[in-house]
């Protein structure tokens, strides 16, 4: 999860004529340059929410310990299902999809550019209100973005040479690194927190956890005013938009169950798998492309990442209810002694004294 790009706006021209501000135009269709509301609104949220974006990791850290997260990396089931999802499933469908709808070759290749992207930040947070596996989610996240600067140029290499030469599109590696960044050193502090002082670490989460749903609706928001003349698309790129979230996070959970992963695991990898950098994606496509070709494709990223918020939020408004009934309903079946409040300790990645899977542990409070 990013603060949005700037991008030039995509209009129609008036009675064949091009607005006096245009820098391209095509027949009816015109590219502008942004406003300079837009330009100083854009800056300013995009501060904002970088600000906001590190005070939302540091407060995940605070619910990551080392030795489980240690565990997750000195013995890599989860996080390598979660590598065949993100660089193995998400390019394929990406590719499948470019050809089902027979969309232009660079359309084609934007669809793909955002397949062969690492995970988006803010699936550590949706993990969190999901009940995933918060040490999971943030070594996924971690390693996804690492090995992109090497995947990245393979999966384009292998899934774009039938539409464009895979030398010509520019990888960010800068802004990898500062995505990486952004991610570790919060975490870091986080987790330092949860280590010296528990008690304040907790209180840390919730209002972390807070912030980070209202940082996606922030972002939802300020991306369709940012880019509001740029929903005019080829329709089958809409219908992408639209199924690709949702079918890569229904193929990553699919991939987890069949393997074996807990349910907190399958959820974990899900949202791992279908969500996005679509920052990055949109950076992408910036350096490599001509103002001709931004034309048909800098709308797919903001298309994405609307969707997959979208679904994000749908997915964990489904979910509260649906443990808020459940609660209510151990709650009238169970016995006194069983109403004491407990809390769910993340399992990790715990083995028993003979390597197997644990699970979640219930502590009494």
């Amino acid at each position: 999860m990013s603060a949005p790009t700037l991008f030039p706006n995509s209009t129609t021209a008036v009675d064949g004529v091009c607005p006096p501000n245009a820098t391209l135009c095509s027949g009816t269709s015109c590219l502008v340059l942004a406003s300079n509301f837009n330009y100083i609104l854009g800056v300013s949220m995009s501060t904002v929410m970088a600000v906001m974006l590190g005070l939302v990791m540091f407060a995940m850290g605070c619910n990551v310990e080392v030795m489980k997260l240690w565990g997750h990396i000195r013995r890599p089931w989860g996080i390598s299902v979660g590598f065949l999802c993100q660089f193995g499933i998400m390019p394929f469908t990406a590719f499948a999809l470019s050809m089902a709808f027979n969309v232009l070759p660079v359309q084609a290749v934007v669809v793909i550019i955002m397949g062969c992207c690492p995970g988006g930040s803010y699936s550590n947070i949706l993990a969190y209100w999901l009940d995933g596996d918060m040490d999971l989610s943030i070594s996924m996240t971690t390693c996804s973005t690492m090995l992109a600067m090497g995947m990245m140029p393979l999966c384009l290499f292998i899934y774009t040479s039938a539409w464009t030469s895979s030398s010509s599109i520019q990888i960010p590696y800068d802004s990898i690194g500062i995505t990486l960044a952004s991610i570790l050193i919060p975490v870091t502090f986080g987790m330092y927190i949860k280590y010296r002082w528990p008690k304040t670490a907790k209180k840390v989460l919730k209002v972390g956890s807070i912030m980070g749903f209202l940082l996606i609706i922030l972002i939802a928001v300020v991306g369709g005013i940012l880019y509001q003349s740029s929903w005019d698309i080829a329709p089958s790129m809409w219908i992408i938009g639209v199924m690709y979230p949702i079918l890569g996070s229904a193929l990553g959970f699919l991939l987890a169950w069949m393997v074996g992963q807990p349910w907190a695991r399958c959820r974990t990898i899900a949202l791992e798998t279908g969500i996005q950098n679509a920052q990055l994606c949109s950076t992408i496509v910036q350096l490599s492309f001509s103002p001709e070709d931004l034309e048909l494709m800098f709308s797919f990223p903001l298309i994405y990442s609307i969707f997959q918020v979208f679904y994000s939020m749908a997915a964990v408004g489904g979910y509260q209810v649906y443990k808020r009934r459940c609660q209510r309903s151990a709650i009238r079946t169970s016995t006194p002694e069983d109403k004491e409040v407990h809390a769910v300790e993340n399992g990790g990645f715990r083995g028993d004294e003979n390597g197997n899977n644990v699970g979640d542990k219930v502590t009494r409070m």
